[in-house]
């Protein structure tokens, strides 16, 4: 069986947002057009499904990290703010922008929560992940032989 683990998340995740998208899980809602996704951003994101490859992300991650809260989402997601001639400081991501993916994400059954531990993956989360893996870990195969031993 094939874990997210065993894949480059530069594949999986473009085909886990369009699984996310096809399954109406997850949605953008209105102000994800122009919002930005962390103070340490200057402008919103360029690309027009950004909000399902980042719903596609935030999975991924609890599904590596367990029991995950928003403000963990947050530090994983934040970076450098760049402040002039000052030293760089790290900030985090947006919160909003991750609480509601992970509201999404829960109403949509792929996730669920854990008595004061942040949410983890349902079942149903585990096997889309489990299932989205192994299609891209056979496409790796057909092109590289050597890897079909992992299937």
């Amino acid at each position: 069986m094939a874990h997210p683990t065993d894949v480059p998340s530069s594949l999986l995740l473009p085909r886990l947002a369009e699984q996310l998208k096809s399954r109406a899980a997850v949605a953008p809602p209105p102000w994800s057009s122009f919002v930005k996704t962390g103070v340490h951003k200057q402008r919103a994101p360029s690309q027009p499904d950004w909000w399902y490859l980042r719903s596609a992300s935030v999975l991924r991650k609890i599904y590596l990290h367990g029991a995950t809260g928003v403000a963990r989402l947050s530090a994983d997601y934040g970076g450098k703010r760049d402040r002039g001639s000052a030293p760089y400081h790290a900030r985090t991501g947006s919160r909003a922008v991750l609480r509601e993916i992970v509201h999404q994400l829960e109403r949509s059954g792929l996730v669920q929560p854990m008595k004061n531990r942040g949410r983890r993956l349902s079942p149903e989360g585990v096997r889309l992940l489990d299932t989205v893996s192994r299609d891209v870990l056979k496409g790796l195969a057909e092109t590289r032989p050597e890897l079909a031993k992992y299937l």
